[in-house]
């Protein structure tokens, strides 16, 4: 069976010559064996923004599958699952325990694989750090059909962490959670005057909640320039709950709701600047100046998104660009400096969040690292805006940041090395185990990896 496979972005499609569904881990043994000259990648939900997950003309492995939760320590907090497991369901499952998923990132449609394969990062990176610091172990399917144990202190681990599939095949993964007394998240809003109050509010008060983002109005100006809505929260306590609710026999049940999707075929100026400017306008002026211990669901708090399937398709046919990158402390003028340009050009941007990291993670294409993390949504039909990213991220590079490949579909390779300094181990380690090139996809070949 083939496929066109493509990116949550939808801005580069390939088509796929087979895409084969294992549902053991014997036959994605046997998968790997007849990926064929071309090679093959894993995939799981789609959630890559870009290339990631897509292999022209060779093989995609679909893992979602592999899907079954092994075993759950409700003592301890942990749990063996299988590679392809959504966050979603793990959710599903370990919320009525008592347990939650030690980092989650804006949706919960990404499998445990994924998640590795990305080292996904979350709101509370500043506190617990990326998605692979509570992985315990790995099973890792190599090119050479073994599968390998992997934990924390091998260089094959540090690989795999943020590697995005090309050491091998994840299939199955033990994790640490975190316990919680409610499926409820006491949430502090506030809102920011501009930039440079915003890093302000984070510098001086980050450290006294676990999850904390910001979202950034792109489109203002001037005096206004990076104005924000500031939203931090932490897992309520029983006690915080009202009476009512804490009489009810659901105090850890997991409450997602879901919207009708977009229709398809939406035409991309829906997200016009004047569309985009009049959201952001009552989006922030809506917000309160300061609102203290709001009780909202883990949905609401983490994945609002997620209550709207397929809302990629409501930047048009043409489909959107999502651009993150990271810059360290001491690099705020960096930060400043794109957040300013961008604003100039006045592009649609609703979708805008900053957040500061804690320490680097041990991943080698781990993305995090101690400093400022900016993320935004741009419809990929604007004019000019290839050369306007190529010269951020330039910018970037020069003041030792790093873009994130889990988002990026257009990066230059030459670019990487300043970017990812154990980016030649990752190189050198990979062809050791993988020497004829089994598994590679449209990024590895994009970028040389």
């Amino acid at each position: 069976m083939s496929l066109v496979t493509v990116g949550w972005g939808r801005t580069a499609p390939t088509a796929a010559a087979r895409v084969l569904r294992p549902r053991s881990y014997e036959e994605a043994a046997e998968a790997v064996r007849g990926c064929g000259v071309r090679g093959g990648i894993a995939r799981g939900l789609g959630r890559a923004y870009g290339d990631a997950a897509q292999n022209a003309g060779g093989a995609v492995l679909d893992m979602t599958g592999l899907d079954r939760i092994r075993a759950i320590d409700a003592e301890h907090g942990e749990v063996v699952c299988d590679a392809g497991v959504s966050l979603h369901h793990l959710m599903e499952v370990l919320l009525p325990l008592g347990w939650f998923v030690p980092v989650t990132p804006g949706t919960r449609y990404v499998t445990v694989g994924g998640a590795i394969g990305a080292d996904i990062h979350g709101k509370n990176h500043h506190v617990s750090g990326a998605f692979c610091r509570h992985v315990r172990s790995l099973e890792l399917l190599t090119a050479d059909g073994s599968v390998r144990t992997l934990t924390p202190d091998m260089a094959l681990f540090r690989a795999t962490a943020g590697g995005m599939g090309l050491t091998g095949v994840i299939l199955s993964a033990t994790l640490r959670l975190l316990p919680v007394e409610t499926s409820w998240m006491s949430v502090d809003t506030e809102r920011a005057r501009d930039l440079d109050d915003l890093m302000s509010r984070l510098t001086a008060t980050d450290h006294r909640y676990r999850y904390s983002v910001a979202w950034i109005d792109l489109l203002a100006r001037g005096r206004a320039t990076g104005r924000a809505v500031l939203t931090r929260g932490e897992h309520a306590p029983l006690d915080a709950l009202p009476a009512r609710t804490r009489r009810a026999a659901r105090t850890l049940a997991f409450r997602p709701g879901r919207l009708p999707p977009p229709p398809r075929g939406l035409p991309g100026r829906l997200l016009s600047r004047p569309t985009v400017g009049a959201f952001n306008e009552l989006w922030y002026r809506r917000a309160p100046v300061l609102r203290t211990g709001e009780l909202q669901t883990i949905p609401a708090f983490f994945h609002p998104l997620d209550g709207v399937p397929h809302w990629n398709r409501i930047y048009g046919r043409d489909g959107f660009v999502q651009y993150q990158f990271v810059v360290g402390h001491g690099r705020e003028e960096t930060l400043r400096r794109v957040v300013q340009r961008i604003a100039r050009r006045r592009w649609p941007s609703f979708l805008a969040v900053l957040k500061r990291f804690g320490e680097a993670d041990r991943g080698w294409l781990s993305f995090p690292s101690a400093g400022w993390t900016l993320a935004l949504d741009i419809p990929a039909r604007l004019p000019g805006l290839g050369r306007f990213l190529d010269a951020l991220d330039e910018d970037v590079a020069e003041a030792g940041g790093r873009i994130y490949l889990a988002k990026d579909a257009r990066v230059r390779p030459e670019l990487l090395d300043a970017m990812y300094p154990r980016l030649t181990d990752f190189r050198t380690l990979r062809r050791a185990i993988d020497p004829h090139g089994v598994f590679t996809s449209d990024m590895a070949r994009r970028l040389a990896l």
